[in-house]
């Protein structure tokens, strides 16, 4: 079990090695990541993520929807708590907080979803079909709370301030429907919904540059990190133990009261186990916000990720 979850985990360390170590060395600007910033977050993620919302039947995310209100709802429940604990006793700016939040809530599916999940319940269709919708369910009902908020302080510390946040929420909702990583896999929901199938030389001309995605998305973390002094302190302390622990168990709280059992329940809980994802430290960096605590808890939670995951796993056993 342990040499299953260290395979999975060993080439997110191993990436973001290279591009701390190219940062440091000076091979790769890490004061200014704009350029990677743009390649992943505008063309990598995004056809990712098309990718694998269009190639979902439409019947299988329904047949899904117990796995998408688990997986939502534990996400949105440690988003909020800790967005108001960061920003209301920790007095952490709206932007540090919603990176901040966005790490610690939204697990990293598209990296270790598959190798950890198919390790317990096995590979097959049905597996990867999990992983699909978690990644989708994440993508679309996630992301766009970060952005919200980054996008309105962007607006107002342009002078932009016309109003209070519900004035301008269809003037945020709309900047933030135009970035490719919301509505590439939002897209590709739309149609998978109404039955429309992509080309499959369309699929095949944008499948490189998907599976670029993660690679990308660890490397640039791994630059990230390497202009950053790491600190570890109270509020990473809370956002470790609120992705390693609590998350889990808001999940599994959820799965009792939906009376859910079986392999749907444990990929509910197992998914939510998960370290933190890349995705909040990537859009900060996209807004120019920086956020030394999201960073610590992305190391840290993957870090100790090899000792919480067997914990559920062992758990999670006899459902």
């Amino acid at each position: 079990m342990i040499y299953t979850i260290v395979h999975a985990l060993a080439p997110i360390f191993v990436i973001m090695l290279l591009g701390f170590w190219a940062g440091k060395a000076g091979m790769v600007n890490n004061k200014d990541v704009s350029l990677l910033n743009i390649f992943v977050m505008d063309f990598a993620l995004p056809a990712a993520l098309f990718s694998a919302t269009v190639q979902t039947p439409w019947s299988g995310i329904v047949a899904q929807s117990p796995l998408i209100v688990v997986l939502t709802g534990a996400m949105w429940i440690v988003y909020a708590a800790l967005y108001f604990l960061a920003t209301g006793v920790f007095k952490k700016s709206p932007q540090d907080a919603a990176v901040l939040t966005l790490t610690v809530a939204l697990p990293n599916y598209a990296a270790l979803g598959l190798p950890i999940l198919g390790s317990v319940l096995g590979e097959g269709s049905a597996t990867s079909l999990s992983v699909a919708v978690s990644i989708a369910c994440g993508s679309v009902l996630m992301t766009p709370f970060c952005l919200l908020i980054l996008e309105r302080e962007k607006a107002r510390s342009a002078g932009e301030n016309v109003g209070s946040t519900l004035t301008m929420l269809p003037v945020l909702m709309w900047r933030s429907i135009k970035k490719p990583i919301v509505w590439g896999p939002l897209l590709g929901v739309v149609l998978s919904a109404f039955g429309i199938r992509m080309p499959e030389l369309v699929i095949a001309a944008i499948k490189p540059l998907g599976l670029s995605a993660t690679a990308a998305a660890l490397f640039l973390t791994g630059v990230i990190l390497s202009a950053r002094k790491l600190k570890f302190n109270a509020v990473v302390g809370i956002g470790t133990v609120a992705k390693l622990l609590i998350q889990p168990f808001v999940a599994w709280g959820l799965v009792l009261v939906m009376g859910l059992h079986g392999s749907v329940a444990i990929t509910a809980i197992l998914m939510i186990a998960l370290s933190a994802g890349f995705f909040g430290v990537v859009f900060g960096n996209r807004f120019g916000v920086q956020s030394p605590d999201a960073e610590a808890v992305l190391l840290l939670s993957s870090l100790l990720s090899v000792l919480s995951l067997p914990l559920f796993i062992t758990l999670t056993s006899g459902m």
